[in-house]
């Protein structure tokens, strides 16, 4: 009888305990992890994702800190606290959940800014941008090829779908190269986690926003690069991506709420019609299915009209420029996402860092279109979009043609450009357009199926691209003649930087390594980066043009008493013209060559040979 009494006690006791067990609540996910004190928006919001959480009861061990709201999802394994921190200082303090007689003490902090953190200078028209894909630039560090447990573990640079292991530790080796190139800022696509089956390499299907993805080094890897880079004079810029995320995300596999997602988490595939965000002819159903609609159905589509999601979104960013201190970001598909929510972000962030800059993907088919998405566009109002810098994918189309084709007075060529310019009065801010011949989406600009007159082509589009209005931005492996149509798919425009990796037999980023016509072209490039790094003529200076006669074109960017004045020859023939109508461009008789610097006289007439070009600074 003694013996089971006593099993009967254990029974019970294991049985109250095993329920105990179960109900502790076991936290998984706190973000954002930390904050600060002293931020202008006094709001916090704190995500916590674990088992069982959503019934606990809520309190905090500060004094300061004041719990304004506590919020349950859908699912029980949600909660989102909003606090009120503007009364607070830099400090630890608890988060108390409490359920029944179980408690659970999660530990915060706010952590103190760094000076001047709020000043961080975002790019601008004074800068290049240089794009790199991490996975696809060089291998800093083989270790981390593999990761344990994550979903696509497959190494392979022989299939440009697959990962090929560069990261953040190989772009950190050639920051050097880089600053010596004459580049002012890295636009690199996404870092962040995307612990995905497959297709993962180019980094636009995010299933952690607080965490670098490990293949590619860690949160501290990415704060020392911003770092070191910004020690060599390098601004970076960072890829972010609002519209979706990877459907591996915890938020998507375990929905805090069906409304965090477009369709209740639903796939519906977009039907890639932006153009119905600004169409005023576009029917309710055309608009919502282009927005609401998915990218792809291993994307899910985020609903930013939920206010949990929008701030979710809007504290992720600022928190990556507060913690490491990158100049601007970069928003994939702009367009895709709701406007009225996007309009908020940009504001939050200029609010935060009035000298910040953020650049969307507007990959429309034309200048009016473009111009309605960028800050103060009469087009919009009274909607405002509070984006600053657009994406001027007209003028690269415009670009990619415009040196292949005879120039006329009237049209083709050369002509293309100077007429694309003149309409430049859609546009509230021209010189916050982000210029390119080429990036991670489209074929590269140099073609190798005739080098010498493809070396003219692309010598030609450089100086335009490089003298004209707006922010340029270069394409890694374009300064060593990369090439790739996108009809053969977009791994193959994503290859690998040769010399990247210890085992490539070729290393470009030495000139012995480079053969006779990537070092012309490599050469030509530097010196046109650094002339132009620091130009304020170019930087800040106005426009005049003057429309193409015998088919040679002709600009000038000028501030203060510094002018730089442009001819493009957009003929396969010598060109020689009267240079009296060209007098209001030229300052004076006398220029020197900026890519020869030799003393130029400039008196009667000029002539230009075939594809050839002039750049004078006075």
């Amino acid at each position: 009888m003694k013996r089971l009494f006593i099993l009967v006690a254990l029974f019970t006791f294991w049985e109250c305990y095993s329920q105990t067990i179960a109900a502790t609540p076991v936290i998984k996910k706190v973000a954002p992890s930390f904050w600060w004190a002293g931020m202008k928006n006094p709001e916090l919001q704190i995500l916590l994702y674990g088992e069982q959480i959503s019934s606990a009861s809520v309190t905090l061990s500060s004094s300061d800190i004041l719990l304004k709201e506590v919020v349950k999802q859908e699912s029980p394994n949600y909660l989102l606290l909003y606090l009120d921190v503007s009364k607070a200082s830099p400090q630890q303090f608890h988060i108390f959940l409490k359920q029944g007689k179980n408690r659970l003490t999660v530990p915060y902090e706010l952590k103190p800014r760094r000076v001047g953190a709020e000043n961080v200078e975002g790019f601008h028209s004074g800068d290049v941008l240089y794009l790199i894909m991490p996975d696809r630039f060089a291998n800093g560090d083989s270790s981390n090829d593999r990761v344990p447990g994550m979903l696509e573990s497959k190494v392979d640079r022989n299939d440009p779908f697959a990962r090929h292991g560069g990261d953040l530790k190989g772009i950190e080796e050639h920051l050097d190269y880089i600053a010596d190139l004459g580049v002012t800022a890295l636009w690199l696509n996404p870092v962040l986690e995307n612990d995905m089956k497959e297709g993962s390499y180019h980094g636009y299907a995010i299933t952690d926003y607080y965490r670098i993805d490990p293949r590619l080094g860690t949160n501290d890897d990415f704060v020392r690069l911003v770092g070191q880079a910004n020690s060599k004079g390098i601004k970076v810029v960072m890829d972010m991506i609002f519209n979706h995320c990877g459907r591996e995300n915890y938020l998507f596999r375990d929905m805090p709420s069906k409304d965090w997602f477009n369709y209740e988490g639903e796939y519906v595939q977009t039907t890639y019609q932006t153009i119905t965000q600004s169409d005023p002819y576009a029917t309710d159903y055309a608009k919502k299915i282009a927005v609401d609609g998915w990218f792809t159905e291993s994307m899910p589509d985020f609903n930013q009209r939920n206010r949990h999601v929008a701030t979710y979104l809007i504290q992720n960013s600022i928190w990556w420029i507060e913690y490491a201190g990158i100049n601007g970001i970069r928003q994939d598909t702009h367009p895709y996402a709701d406007f009225d929510m996007m309009a908020k972000w940009c504001r939050a962030v200029n609010e935060e860092y009035p000298a910040f800059n953020i650049v969307g993907e507007t990959w429309l088919g034309s200048n009016v279109l473009i111009s309605y998405w960028q800050k103060d566009s009469k087009l919009a109002a009274p909607k405002n979009s509070y984006l600053p810098t657009v994406m001027d994918f007209p003028l690269m189309e415009h670009m990619n043609k415009a040196f292949d084709e005879e120039t006329t007075d009237w049209n083709g060529g050369l002509f293309r450009l100077y007429e694309y310019l003149a309409q430049d009065i859609v546009y509230p801010d021209p010189m916050n357009l982000l210029t390119f011949l080429d990036n991670h989406d489209t074929s590269r600009f140099f073609r190798s199926d005739d080098d010498t007159k493809n070396l003219d082509r692309y010598k030609q589009a450089l100086v335009f691209l490089l003298t004209t209005r707006g922010i340029p931005q270069i394409y890694y492996g374009t300064e060593i003649l990369m090439s790739a149509d996108k009809a053969n798919g977009d791994g193959l425009l994503r290859c690998d930087f040769p010399g990247g990796w210890k085992e490539d037999t070729l290393n470009c980023f030495v000139n012995a390594g480079r053969t006779a016509l990537q070092e012309e072209a490599f050469s030509f490039m530097r010196a046109l980066l650094q002339w132009r790094k620091g130009n304020e003529a170019i930087a800040k200076g106005d426009l005049k043009q003057i429309a193409p006669y015998k088919g040679v074109y002709a600009y000038r960017r000028k501030y203060g008493e510094k002018s730089v004045v442009v001819f493009l020859n957009g003929n396969d023939r010598e060109q020689t013209i009267d240079l009296i109508p060209y007098r209001e461009i030229l300052p004076s008789s006398t220029a020197i060559d900026v890519l020869t610097n030799k003393t130029i006289r400039l008196e009667k007439d000029m002539t230009l040979p075939a594809r050839g070009f002039y750049v004078f600074s006075f």
